[in-house]
C-alpha cells in the first residue's frame, strides 16, 4: 500500500533539487525519492 506524503523544503534545498533534476534529467520527485532512499540506506546501515 501506497502512502502520500509532504516535504516543505526551504529555498536552497530547493535550488540544490531542482539542480539535481537537471543534471540528471529525472524529475524533482525522482530526486526526493532517492535522497529518501539514500537517507533511509543510512541509517539502516547504522542501526545494523
Amino acid at each position: 500500500m501506497s502512502r502520500r506524503f509532504t516535504v516543505v523544503c526551504d529555498e536552497d534545498q530547493t535550488r540544490a533539487i531542482e539542480t539535481l533534476a537537471r543534471r540528471y534529467g529525472i524529475t524533482e520527485e525522482e530526486v526526493l525519492k532517492q535522497l529518501l532512499d539514500l537517507g533511509l540506506e543510512a541509517r539502516d546501515g547504522q542501526t545494523a
